[in-house]
């Protein structure tokens, strides 16, 4: 069984008896150099008052075992509170022996709904979608990823129609299906025309629109109590409307299809084991709540889950209101390229062999500002071609470089082989990994390889979040991304002060095995991390 942060602490926390969690992991290197985890003392006087903790609570904490608990080296008493220390030698062969079980989601601990993710904003053209609707779209597609590698069955709504859409999303790597059979309309369509107003003011509806359907009644029964904006009296349908909501159904329907693949998913295809998330920008919020009290009065089996994701605006420093995504992404290529070009010392935006890596730098920058500010919290774009850099540590363009240099490092490594120098890489389990003694070392491993599992179940979990009562639901997609930054500044500073592939002299081969197998398994979680965002690998920058 791998080993895990949240099982060592869930341990150590029992170790000390009744009561809330003390122990916390340490993350900063200036800490990580004395202790990896810490109880502090004025947690700990709380607990067991002003005397000391028991020594046999100490003897057990270092005495620890159990499914996924890392073993202890060293647990004592210091001014800041409880210290322990693992064994790290061991926490390193126990990791880097099983890389595999590392870049693994883990498990979700509740049964998992099937979701059905409706983003409004693919409904129209790439040139009508504003930047706070892209916003939506990249949050939508990344949390669709990270649930579906929870095996959690997902159905993305609406397919969009709009003949260039595909092909951006295309280049955005945005994965979202495209036109498909317009669902049948009719038993709606028969619903909305009992339903319309007795009013009927004809007169007064554009001639697209079948009339207006009250909402009040519903809104009062169960929109209140779920925190639906209480001006929400009634909706004009149109068969596009009714065309959505049809597409709706059918995506609720066809969940019992996903159930049988062996998709994680409550075991009856009823509506109740359903959550729709319509993740939607802030200006569309209003329009989509009427949406959902309409499918409540117009299907009564429509999923009884309905929760809003919604993303706050997005401002563009320097640059108009009506800047729209295409243009936006435009202006990203073209700064990429200009930084390429004073990089290298000529311009290589005609090279073919260049385009695609443009293509995924341009959008990497894009998803890495979109997505790693919470989606609900207002976005302030800074949109100078300073923020285009290798050099920046918070961009998508320096995480990309990073990876680069991966790809760069090993390749070095296998030329190396083919001429001579070094011999093939042994078996893992061959390597001394007591020989990792520097402290960016255990930073890469203990800060990124070992909790990276947790990392994802956690961005899952708090999207399936659903059982909470209220309209609005939360969701920490700024997680991947603050951690593939975190990621590669780390591997950065120790790649910049270590050399990895030192002289072809036997006694050296050990320690460079072990720091091979590290920067491996770095490699492996840099690479799954970027899969979340829809991002390939790139071998050069």
């Amino acid at each position: 069984m791998r080993l895990g942060v949240e099982e060592t602490l869930g341990a150590l926390n029992s170790a000390l008896g009744a009561g809330g969690p003390v122990w916390f992991k340490e993350t900063h290197a200036r800490h990580l150099r004395a202790r990896d985890f810490l109880a502090p003392r004025r947690a700990l006087q709380a607990r067991f008052g002003d005397d000391q903790v028991p020594e046999g609570v100490v003897h057990a904490i270092v005495g620890l075992q159990g499914p996924g608990v890392a073993p202890v080296l060293r647990c004592a008493p210091t001014p800041a509170g409880l210290a322990l220390q693992l064994q790290r030698s061991a926490v390193f062969e126990r990791v880097l022996c099983s890389v595999a079980a590392y870049i693994e989601p883990a498990a979700l601990t509740t049964p998992t709904p099937r979701v059905v993710l409706h983003c409004p904003a693919l409904r129209g053209s790439p040139s009508a979608l504003r930047l706070s609707q892209l916003r939506a779209v990249l949050v939508a597609d990344h949390l669709a990823r990270v649930l579906q590698a929870h095996r959690v069955s997902v159905r993305r709504v609406p397919a969009v129609r709009d003949p260039h859409m595909p092909t951006f999303l295309q280049q955005l790597r945005v994965d979202w299906p495209a036109v498909s059979e317009k669902a049948t309309t009719e038993a709606l369509r028969n619903r909305t025309i009992a339903e319309l107003s007795a009013a009927r003011d004809a007169g007064a509806l554009p001639p697209d629109i079948l009339g207006r359907v009250c909402l009040k009644e519903l809104m009062e029964e169960r929109g209140r109590t779920a925190g639906y904006d209480p001006n929400v009296d009634s909706c004009l349908v149109s068969e596009d409307l009714l065309s959505l909501l049809a597409e709706l159904q059918e995506a609720v329907q066809a969940g019992a299809e996903d159930s049988s693949l062996g998709l994680a998913a409550a075991p009856d295809a009823d509506a109740g084991s359903y959550m729709v998330l319509h993740v939607v920008s802030c200006e569309e919020e209003f329009q989509q709540q009427k949406l959902d009290l309409l499918w409540w009065k117009l299907d009564h089996q429509a999923p009884l889950r309905q929760k809003h994701l919604v993303c706050g605006p997005v401002k563009a420093a320097g640059a108009p209101s009506t800047l729209t995504a295409p243009e936006y992404y435009e202006l990203r290529h073209a700064q990429v390229c200009k930084a390429s070009a004073v990089k290298h010392g000529r311009d290589l935006e005609q090279d073919p062999a260049w385009t695609e890596i443009f293509s995924i730098l341009s959008v990497a920058t894009i998803k890495f500002e979109m997505l790693s500010t919470a989606p609900q919290s207002q976005l302030l774009l800074a949109l100078a071609d300073s923020s285009i850099s290798t050099k920046g540590s918070k961009s998508g363009t320096f995480v990309m470089y990073n990876c680069a240099r991966l790809a760069t490092l090993f390749e070095g490594y296998k030329c190396s082989v083919e001429q001579g120098l070094y011999p093939t890489f042994p078996p893992v389990s061959s390597l001394d990994f007591s020989l990792l003694r520097d402290e960016g070392e255990w930073l890469l491993l203990f800060n990124s390889i070992l909790p990276f599992p947790d990392l994802l179940r956690q961005t899952a979990a708090l999207t399936l979040t659903c059982t909470a009562p209220g309209l609005h639901v939360t969701a920490r997609t700024e997680m991947v991304c603050k951690f593939l930054v975190q990621l590669s500044m780390d591997f950065s500073s120790y790649y910049n002060r270590v050399h990895i592939l030192g002289e072809p002299r036997p006694h050296l081969f050990g320690q460079m095995f072990a720091r091979l197998q590290l920067l491996r398994a770095v490699r492996e979680v840099l690479h799954t991390g970027l899969a979340m965002l829809g991002l390939p690998p790139l071998s050069h920058i």
